[in-house]
């Protein structure tokens, strides 16, 4: 058996099967396979990916794997990991793992650190922590690296941040900036997986409540038209001005979060940035106010200021622990402010990763073909591929579209030279 650290190995023909499940509703990721197994572009590439582990991504893997890739996995997230697809990696397809659910912050670098230790060529990265490690302390690997792909909005922050102070060594595809990424799995994958998790978490009803969503980006809008459809009133805060607009033109009302603090429900924090909600909020908020992130970090609630503030704290579900204050309000904090979407449910749904996914694998056959050429930048994905990949899905939903007629086609062309 290769080399892992997975929770339980007995798990793997349970998780085997929630991968097949996953594996039928992500049929361009599948269309991708079939030619990679063909063609090998990835072939005797070690690639080192750092993701949720989730059955969606074992799909992913198996794609990779069938390229030719020599694949080591861990978790980009404490509790994101389905251990039961973490087992099947292993036992079932034969792909180092590392990653438990619930790890500690030692193990958590641990498992990078396996990863790394198995000099990647390629990185694949959810929040950029590879990389981080990478320009860190493993700075002897660096060597070795043709390039990188990152796959969420905070990790992409990150690394244009590496780029401006000219510290990143490496060239990086940002697949979060996809068309058919950030427009789909940020707003409609979010959107839903986000309520999903809150509502396994507490089994409340949303209709009738006051749901702040805390951020207007594509996740922001998934959760408030969400949120929306399920009967909550939604008050949307923001620091942008255009997206503020944007929201109000949806139909949401838009308040500074010192004035959401008292008119909220539940507060939904999606902005990756820090301190979003901080003790001048907390302090605000009505008794029973419950307190989600959908963020790639925990660093969006203040929990260090919500335990200073508390008199007490408990666990009164799972992923649902209560905070007291000491004028006797309770505060509810899901999931450790963790991502709620993979702590206390399963993620965005496999058809919309379809999409993020074949991103993923295409921008990776992408950097070992062109990497070592391309200037240490980050860099988006190919507009070719972008567009193959919508092509792939709607064909996969029968969808047909039209076509220019060779008349249209002139018509334009004579309107872009000026004629």
């Amino acid at each position: 058996m290769v080399e892992h650290d997975v929770k339980n190995i007995a798990q793997a023909p349970e998780g085997r099967l929630r991968i097949e499940w996953a594996e039928q509703a992500m049929p361009v990721l599948r269309q991708v396979r079939e030619r990679f197994a063909r063609e090998q572009p990835l072939k005797g590439i070690r690639l080192g990916a750092c993701l949720h582990v989730t059955t969606e991504t074992a799909v992913l893997m198996l794609t990779l794997k069938a390229g030719g890739a020599e694949l080591a996995l861990c978790a980009s997230n404490p509790l994101s990991t389905q251990d039961d697809a973490a087992a099947a990696l292993v036992k079932e397809y034969g792909i180092s793992v590392y990653a438990h659910k619930g790890e500690d912050h030692a193990r958590y670098y641990r498992h990078i650190e396996a990863v790394l230790a198995t000099r990647p060529q390629v990185t694949m990265d959810d929040g950029a922590d590879l990389i981080s490690q990478l320009h860190g302390a493993r700075r002897d690997l660096l060597g070795d690296v043709i390039g990188g792909t990152e796959e969420t909005t905070t990790g992409v922050v990150r690394l244009r941040s590496m780029e401006r102070e000219g510290v990143l060594a490496f060239p990086v595809i940002a697949v979060n900036d996809a068309d058919t990424k950030h427009l789909f799995d940020n707003r409609y994958g979010t959107g839903q997986s986000t309520i999903d998790g809150i509502l396994r978490a507490t089994n409340i009803l949303l209709a009738g409540r006051t749901v702040v969503v805390a951020g207007y980006g594509m996740c922001g809008r998934g959760v408030a038209t969400r949120a929306k459809g399920m009967g909550a009133h939604v008050v949307v805060t923001e620091v942008e001005p255009l997206r503020a607009l944007e929201a109000v033109m949806d139909g949401f009302q838009v308040a500074p979060m010192s004035r959401a603090a008292e008119l909220g429900d539940v507060f939904v924090t999606v902005t990756g940035n820090t301190s979003v909600i901080r003790a001048e909020h907390l302090q605000r908020m009505k008794d029973g106010a419950i307190l989600a992130n959908s963020g790639h970090f925990n660093v969006e609630i203040d929990l260090d200021q919500l335990a200073a503030l508390a008199k007490s704290r408990r666990t009164v579900r799972p992923f649902v622990e209560e905070f007291t204050l000491p004028d006797g309000r309770r505060i509810y904090v899901l999931g450790e402010g963790r991502l709620i979407n993979l702590a206390a449910a399963e993620g965005h749904p496999a058809a919309v990763m379809d999409m993020s996914f074949a991103n993923q694998a295409l921008a990776a056959e992408h950097m070992v073909r062109h990497g070592r050429t391309l200037e240490r930048k980050v860099y988006a994905v190919p507009c070719e591929i972008d567009r193959e990949i919508a092509r792939l899905k709607l064909a996969s939903m029968d969808v047909v579209i039209d076509e220019l007629t060779a008349e249209q086609t002139s018509y334009l062309a004579s309107w872009t030279h000026g004629t």
